[in-house]
């Protein structure tokens, strides 16, 4: 992990824990955050040292332990903007030549979810937007067009009729989609952008295409493809229940257990691996992805496997081992 990014999620451990319904699982896991890298231990002292600078907020946490009072609605949007400032101390320096700036981004977005979140939002077109785990996204309406930007993670996007007749775009780092009376998921990562389309239709404009057929395609309904800055790859189905995490599932069709165990992985604290003796099993169900604990007990009850907790936070899944 970069020191920038273990620096933004000191920054988001801080916000749960000053949060004051803060649970003691909450706590547990950040303290295995801490442990399980060096560099996450120092991320979390320098964000510690940044915080102590801020006027604006407490005294320094005191023996790794944060106050927890309640304050009025006017102080909680304060202290919510000092984050967002700590954040971005944060990942100072040179950290911004590095990335750093981009993942400040997401600290800044007008909507976000943290790990293991769902969120449904309605935009004020009556567009309807739901972020999976760990997904930020900005918003910009102007009176020529309606623009969501991607920044990180997932959106189902149920686009609205604007009145004004403005144009709607997806922008990812890689392109630009503009929906035609459609539903629609995107996917962000760092190298490329997955589409999937579910009704309706998408236009996919690349933003440095190689060749000039590759600059822009549209994708029909039943449709999905990944593309990165500079070509789209080849039009596939969308499988059954490619939706199906809109409604906190995760549905698998004899998908390998290591693909498997990496979705789960992220609607998790911590950390979820696969042993590479067992990757290969294949995985078939429907799954609720607000209980990973109790999908990780149904795989090893169906499948030839073992659940091995380091820690409630530092799991391996491993290849079942016969007792005497």
């Amino acid at each position: 992990m970069t020191p920038a990014a273990a620096s933004l999620q000191a920054v988001e451990w801080l916000v749960r824990l000053q949060a004051g319904d803060c649970a003691p699982e909450v706590e547990q896991a950040w303290r295995a955050w801490r442990d399980s890298d060096p560099e996450n231990e120092q991320a979390w002292l320098h964000v510690e040292g940044c915080m102590a600078r801020m006027r604006a907020l407490p005294a320094p946490l005191a023996h790794g332990t944060l106050a927890r009072k309640p304050v009025h609605a006017q102080a909680s949007a304060a202290r919510r903007q000092s984050l967002k400032l700590l954040a971005l101390l944060a990942v100072g320096g040179g950290a911004w030549l590095a990335g750093g700036e981009e993942q400040a981004r997401f600290w800044l977005a007008d909507y976000r979810t943290g790990t293991g979140e769902l969120r449904h939002i309605e935009l004020p077109d009556g567009t309807r937007i739901a972020l999976n785990t760990a997904t930020s996204i900005d918003v910009r309406y102007t009176g020529d067009q309606r623009l969501v930007t991607l920044l990180k993670g997932e959106i189902m996007v149920a686009t609205a009729r604007d009145p004004a007749g403005r144009p709607f775009f997806v922008q990812t780092s890689q392109g630009r989609l503009q929906p035609v009376g459609t539903r629609f998921a995107v996917r962000a990562g760092s190298e490329a952008t997955r589409l999937g389309v579910f009704a309706g239709a998408v236009d996919i404009a690349l933003l440095r295409p190689q060749q000039p057929a590759d600059a822009a395609r549209r994708l029909q309904a039943g449709q999905q493809a990944v593309f990165t800055a500079e070509r789209i790859g080849a039009a596939g189905a969308l499988p059954a229940g490619a939706d199906a995490w809109t409604a906190g599932m995760l549905v698998a069709h004899d998908m390998p257990l290591a693909d498997f165990i990496g979705e789960l992985a992220r609607y998790r604290h911590g950390r979820l691996a696969c042993d590479p003796a067992i990757a290969d099993l294949r995985v078939s169900g429907i799954y609720p992805l607000a209980d990973t604990a109790q999908v990780l007990d149904m795989l090893a009850r169906t499948l030839p496997v073992d659940v091995r907790q380091t820690t409630r936070f530092w799991v391996t899944v491993v290849p079942h081992r016969q007792r005497p």
